[in-house]
């Protein structure tokens, strides 16, 4: 079905690159499948660069990237996460007004692809609880539509719309890489650095299966 329907692209570049990239002149149901080429810590539309500490980042070498979307940073390394953008245009049946629950659906395909592969998974439903420390890291907070393992975060989803598309970027965790988050982004307290240690996990499953099984599962 998905791959019927869903125009699938495979893209390879900087995070800052593959961020900045338009939506199509000529909007159809399209999955961009991201292979990351560096190592960055992606902010959030509304993050401060200097909410950043420049020195922690160039000694771990991560660049500093910015996407569109809202939501706290988010740690690009390859091989550690599967990053799927999905460009659903305003006229397909799926599409939602409402921005608060249209990240459900995106969320409902992820846990559809999760439990044809075995996994069994929590999904997080609105309304989004305000969380001080989600604002710095994504995976700290629990927004609509995104995927919980026994509490701990999977997959996150932040989105950019237009008026005739929304752009859901979603990165589904093969490994959690907190202290990075923790140094870059001057995550002081021990409360809160233990709670973006216990933020996210990985999930038990190959990258290529879980993007087969994604795609899959779009209507």
């Amino acid at each position: 079905m998905g791959a019927a329907t869903w125009r699938v692209e495979r893209l390879e570049g900087s995070a800052r690159d593959i961020h900045a990239r338009p939506l199509p002149d000529v909007l159809e149901p399209t999955v961009w499948v991201v292979t990351p080429t560096d190592r960055s810590v992606v902010l959030g539309s509304t993050q401060r660069h200097e909410d950043v500490d420049a020195a922690a980042a160039e000694r771990r070498g991560l660049a500093i990237a910015r996407r569109r979307s809202g939501g706290g940073a988010v740690l690009v390394t390859p091989g550690a996460l599967v990053w799927v953008d999905v460009i659903l245009p305003r006229t397909h049946p799926a599409w939602v007004d409402d921005i608060g629950r249209s990240s459900v659906w995106m969320g409902e395909r992820w846990a559809a692809a999760l439990s044809s592969l075995g996994i069994e998974v929590d999904l997080v439903q609105p309304p989004m609880p305000a969380d001080d420390l989600a604002r710095v890291v994504c995976f700290v907070g629990r927004g609509p539509g995104e995927i919980l393992i026994e509490g701990a975060k999977v997959v996150g989803i932040s989105q950019r719309r237009t008026r005739d598309a929304a752009r859901f970027q979603c990165a589904a965790l093969l490994s959690w890489e907190p202290e990075p988050l923790i140094d870059v982004l001057r995550v002081r307290s021990t409360v809160d650095a233990d709670r973006v240690r216990a933020a996210g996990r990985g999930l038990p499953v190959a990258a290529d299966r879980l993007v087969d099984a994604l795609i899959a599962a779009l209507d």
